[in-house]
């Protein structure tokens, strides 16, 4: 019985959970893989980094995309190490290595869809964006781009987010000029909607709003919005800009099914009062996701 309350109890065994971030990281480069391979190199899309590098110079010189991007992602490993002085992380290693090999080993099993650049350039962004995200969400990353950004931001002084446009748009540069401007364009439309799935699979779809409450009967809307709703609510002290005047903001966190009940206890309570209401993109503590689950 101990030992599997031990194996539920992950956190409090590294190696156990180091295990169970590699499965993790393992399945999210397996679909990364099996994105390349079915939708974007029979298509000639190329979507940033790595990947998209070795798929122009798969369809130039000939070379199997999944040996190239173990070469690119070994030597920027080595830069990378030596740039900074240490040693990456056993999940970086593993997961620059990992999707390179997988991409080469599954190709010769899995189907190829062509014919259609557009639902292959959304398909795929979906498919890899799902793998890129529990990859990510499990601690993982699979090197290229991102080592390159860290090295440009270091030396260069620029922003990550701007680092990581610069090095994508570099490779998409080079797919107009391999494939044309058409595949090109569709190579980022890819690199959207894989950023965007990325964000859906590590963030999860939005069920809570956050809700700030100005009002002259603070005390009243809060002491109903415990009662009622059985939610926690804050009192955060404010101050007009135009008045002056000193009063209290209600900050509250509730899920989307509740609005209309909170929206009407502040309607009846105080009809002048203003309400903003916010998406959150994730909520973690009492009554909402637990630590646990993150």
């Amino acid at each position: 019985m101990k030992f599997f309350q031990n194996l539920i109890n992950k956190e409090k065994h590294p190696i156990l959970k180091l295990s169970f971030d590699l499965l993790g990281i393992t399945i999210g480069l397996i679909f990364t893989a099996a994105a390349i391979d079915i939708f974007l190199v029979p298509n000639k899309l190329a979507a940033g980094g790595v990947s998209g590098l070795s798929t122009v110079l798969h369809y130039i010189i000939g070379v199997p995309v999944g040996l190239t991007m173990l070469l690119f992602n070994i030597l920027l490993l080595i830069a990378g190490t030596r740039v900074f002085g240490k040693a990456y992380s056993l999940k970086t290693v593993y997961g620059a290595i990992g999707v390179s090999l997988l991409v080469d080993l599954l190709y010769p099993i899995l189907p190829k869809i062509t014919g259609d650049p557009m639902l292959s350039a959304i398909y795929g962004g979906i498919l890899s964006g799902i793998g890129m995200g529990i990859v990510f969400k499990y601690g993982g990353n699979t090197g290229g781009t991102d080592i390159v950004a860290q090295i440009l931001q270091k030396f260069t002084n620029l922003p990550v987010g701007k680092a990581f446009l610069f090095v994508d748009g570099a490779v998409i540069l080079a797919a107009a000029a391999a494939f044309g401007v058409k595949l090109a364009l569709y190579g980022m439309l890819t690199i959207l909607v894989m950023g965007w799935v990325i964000d859906l699979v590590q963030e999860g779809i939005s069920s809570e709003k956050v809700v700030y409450i100005i009002s002259d009967k603070n005390d009243l809307i809060a002491a109903e919005i415990l009662s009622s709703l059985d939610r926690g609510a804050t009192l955060v002290n404010s101050r007009g800009a135009y008045t002056g005047k000193e009063r209290e903001m209600i900050f509250v966190v509730i899920e989307r099914k509740q609005v209309e009940a909170l929206l009407d206890i502040v309607r009846s309570k105080d009809p002048m009062a203003f309400v903003i209401i916010n998406d959150a993109k994730e909520v973690i503590g009492h009554g909402f996701k637990p630590w646990s689950k993150r």
